[in-house]
C-alpha cells in the first residue's frame, strides 16, 4: 500500500492574513498545510479520502491524476468543497467515479452540488456512482474497507481502516467499541487540532493518550491548525512512534 498525504492542515484556527505565529512565519515546509486529504493506492486501485477546497492543487502537486473511488468522512466543506474538480477524470476515464459516503453526506451534497442531481444536468458536470455505506465492512475492487464511526461533537464521522493503515480525522469521542477496529494496526492517522481544549477536536495530548492506548507501530497526527506549535519542536516532544504527518508524507506499508 501507497500512502500520500494530501493535506494535513484544517480550517479550523485559520491564521489570519498578517498573522506573525512562528508557525505562519516558519521556512519549514512541514509547517505549511492544506486541508486534510489522503491518497491510498492499493492493489493497483487509488482511492481518496476526501475532496477539501484544496483537492485540485494537491492532486497537482503531489503529481496524482487518477482516481479510481472517493470516500468521504462527513459532510463539512472543508472536506468536501472540491468534489467538482474531479471533472478531468471523469473525461480521462470515460467513466463514473464510485464515491462511498453516509446518508447525511448525500443529503448535504443535494444541497451542496444541486446540478448534479437534476434530471436533465448540464453537460459536463463530473459524474458519481454514489454508494451509501453504514457502519459496516464494505468492499471495493477486492479492497475490504472497514468503517470507524467516531464523534465530531454532535456529528458521527467516518474514519476508515484498510489492512494494516486506518485514518480517523474531525473526532473528539471514540467509543470503546470503535477502538478495537484499530487494534493491531500498523499504522494510525488521527486528528489534533491544538493544544487548548475544543468542542469538536481532539487536542494534541488527547490525541497522543488515544494513540498511547492503540498502540500501533506509528501514528501520525493531521487536522492540525497553526495553533499546534512547530512541527520539529512538537515531534520532539511526543513519546516514540507518535510524529506530526505533513503534507506530501509519503509511507509504503
Amino acid at each position: 500500500m501507497r500512502v500520500t498525504f494530501l493535506g494535513t492542515g484544517t480550517s479550523q484556527g485559520v491564521p489570519p492574513i498578517g498573522c506573525d505565529s512562528p508557525v505562519c512565519l516558519s521556512d519549514n515546509p512541514k509547517d505549511k498545510r492544506l486541508r486534510s486529504s489522503i491518497f491510498l493506492e492499493v492493489n493497483g486501485k487509488k482511492l481518496v479520502i476526501d475532496t477539501g477546497p484544496d483537492f485540485r492543487y494537491q492532486m497537482i502537486r503531489a503529481g496524482i491524476n487518477d482516481v479510481d473511488a472517493i470516500l468521504f468522512t462527513h459532510e463539512h466543506r472543508d472536506h468536501t468543497a472540491g468534489l467538482d474538480d474531479i471533472r478531468p477524470i471523469n473525461f480521462r476515464k470515460k467513466k463514473k467515479i464510485p464515491v462511498f459516503l453516509s446518508n447525511n453526506v448525500l443529503t448535504s451534497f443535494k444541497q451542496q452540488y444541486s446540478y448534479f442531481f437534476m434530471e436533465n444536468p448540464y453537460p459536463g458536470i463530473p459524474e458519481l456512482d454514489f454508494k451509501i455505506i453504514a457502519n459496516s465492512s464494505f468492499n471495493f475492487e477486492g479492497i475490504e474497507i472497514i468503517p470507524i464511526q467516531v464523534m465530531h461533537y454532535k456529528l458521527p464521522v467516518f474514519g476508515f481502516r484498510i489492512g494494516n493503515f486506518a485514518y480517523i480525522t474531525d473526532a473528539n469521542y471514540i467509543s470503546e467499541k470503535e477502538k478495537v477496529k484499530l487494534k493491531g494496526a500498523d499504522i494510525l492517522v488521527l486528528n489534533a487540532l491544538r493544544r487548548e481544549s475544543h468542542i469538536s477536536h481532539f487536542t494534541l495530548d488527547e490525541a497522543t493518550k488515544i494513540a498511547l492506548e492503540i498502540g500501533a507501530k506509528q501514528t501520525y497526527f493531521t487536522h492540525m491548525s497553526h495553533q499546534i506549535g512547530l512541527h520539529d519542536e512538537v515531534c520532539d516532544e511526543l513519546p516514540k512512534g507518535i510524529d506530526l504527518a505533513y503534507d506530501g508524507l509519503n509511507l509504503i506499508i
